[in-house]
């Protein structure tokens, strides 16, 4: 089942050809046996009901491709792969002409803007509300220069200029309903490779992982940017980092128009010019001063005096919560209670140790954990930047976080090593980075062209307990290292010098 579908099924030529009804298809499949191989009752629930809305679509899909009929339209942008091609109608009684994508197999229909030319996503079952495509539903920018490049990161919004009205604001949720805690809309043929979990399948001219992110990303348009299914699989890191061969097509561009809009704190400013390679600098919480700003630069400076740096502004609401949460908490002197206790005991016991606030956190579980909020901003924030480098015309980039800050530098960076057209990373530094010591570091190994050095200390009491103890567990690579066998992924013991989560600016000299 892992090989790629055209490999594993036989079938009708012309069937074959449709890769929406193929990857539903699939789809079905993949979620069929998983019902069969489900431990638990709800997990088995959740597979039939999957399934079924696959079989549904591909079964609808299949019906359009009987009815194909010689009659084309020429050179139209679709709204389900993002690329200006022939999309050919269905003989069907309706008072709306349906037609299929030469190219995804995505059944579309002629977007009713006034004056609009372009196609948009049909939609499966009855048609009965305005279907507008991707431009009028402000799902990407514009069509035509999606894959533009700018000359600069702080020139981001250059991409993100709307080239048509938002007429799907009031119709934005009709159709839509929940699967499994997905949101599925109108682009539910196309994303058929992600909830289907598939691996090795074509979809929109990528294979593999990337296919599997193509269809996240059309699912529902926003659905990602206000933390839809992607989100839902290990904090998203995964699934986005699988998108980056992608970041610098049109899929990249929805990507980031869909994190941008979420974030109204996201921007990235030019703080001085220079010669050398790029850097950006993105900050963890605690330093919600401008003042913070100048001794992360000043470090950033004394290592790279001739870049011109770059600041990266992200996620002040959920940076917000951290901090009053990190402020409440920290003068506990109770955090080895719970240090090393894992799983489920963890949390709770950390509750107990963290007094109401805690208590509430472990109350209102996971999802709402502000910990766990933040690390999922972080990974969106670390896609939209990759994706806004990757339009960049430059040949490197130097990548530097703090704190949760690290965390979008390492999604970023593992984003852009999976894109041959990004800019290379030449270097990643670290400190007192939250994220987890655990999972396969073989992707940030091969995206950095140089080394990644990663600061850290165990006289971090914010990672040392209070992110151990929200994270279930986890050791943060902040308070304990990699561990890494990678050559090119390097720790940096500064225990010595760092005392706290917030001194790594003033006494970290960058390698």
């Amino acid at each position: 089942m892992a090989g790629p579908v055209a490999e594993a099924i036989e079938g009708d030529d012309e069937m074959l050809s449709n890769a929406a009804m193929v990857n539903n298809a699939w789809a079905y499949a993949k979620h069929s046996i998983a019902a069969l191989e489900a431990a638990e009752p709800d997990d088995e629930k959740s597979q039939l009901a999957q399934a079924g809305v696959h079989e549904e679509i591909a079964r609808e899909i299949s019906g359009f491709v009987d009815r194909l009929t010689t009659e084309v339209v020429l050179a139209r942008w679709c709204s389900g792969c993002f690329a200006k091609t022939t999309h050919r109608k269905v003989a069907v009684r309706r008072r709306l002409p349906t037609y299929l994508c030469a190219k995804c197999g995505t059944p579309t229909r002629v977007c009713p803007a006034p004056g609009c030319a372009h196609m948009a996503v049909r939609g499966p079952g009855s048609v009965r509300l305005p279907k507008y495509c991707a431009e009028h539903r402000h799902e990407l920018p514009s069509f035509a220069r999606a894959a533009d490049k700018i000359s600069a990161p702080h020139r981001y919004r250059d991409i993100l200029k709307y080239d048509s009205a938002n007429l799907a604001r009031h119709s934005r949720l009709a159709g839509f309903g929940l699967l499994g805690g997905a949101v599925l809309g109108p682009a539910a043929y196309a994303a058929a490779p992600a909830l289907g979990g598939l691996v090795g399948v074509t979809f929109g001219g990528y294979s593999g992982a990337v296919a599997t992110s193509w269809g996240l990303a059309t699912l529902g348009g926003g659905a990602i940017g206000s933390g839809g299914i992607a989100f839902g699989m290990a904090g998203g890191t995964a699934v986005i980092t699988a998108a980056g061969a992608a970041l610098g097509t049109a899929f990249g561009a929805s990507l980031i128009n869909a994190y941008v809009s979420d974030d109204q704190s996201f921007g990235i400013q030019k703080f001085r010019a220079g010669n050398g390679t790029p850097v950006v600098i993105a900050r963890g919480f605690l330093t919600q001063n401008a003042q913070d700003w100048d001794t992360a630069v000043d470090m950033v400076e004394a290592r790279y005096p001739d870049s011109p740096v770059y600041l990266l502004h992200w996620g002040s609401k959920e940076k917000e919560s951290i901090a009053k949460y990190v402020f409440a908490n920290m003068g506990i002197q109770q955090g080895a209670a719970f240090a090393g206790v894992g799983g489920a005991m963890a949390h709770k016991a950390a509750a107990a140790a963290l007094g109401p606030i805690g208590w509430a956190m472990a109350g209102a579980g996971l999802a709402k954990n502000p910990w766990h909020s933040a690390t999922v901003r972080a990974d969106k924030t670390g896609a939209a930047l990759a994706g806004i480098l990757a339009r960049t015309e430059t040949d490197e980039v130097i990548l530097v976080g703090h704190s949760l800050g690290g965390r979008v530098m390492i999604t970023a960076a593992e984003s852009m090593g999976t894109d041959p057209a990004a800019p290379a990373v030449a270097a990643v530094h670290l400190v007192g980075a939250a994220r987890g010591r655990g999972g396969d570091w073989g992707r940030l190994g091969r995206a950095v062209t140089g080394e990644v050095h990663n600061y850290h200390s165990t006289n971090d009491k914010v990672l040392k307990y209070l992110y151990k103890g929200a994270m279930l567990g986890s050791e943060a690579v902040g308070a304990k290292g990699f561990g890494s066998s990678f050559a090119n992924i390097v720790d940096h013991d500064v225990s010595s010098d760092v005392l706290g989560h917030s001194d790594y600016f003033d006494d970290v000299t960058l390698v």
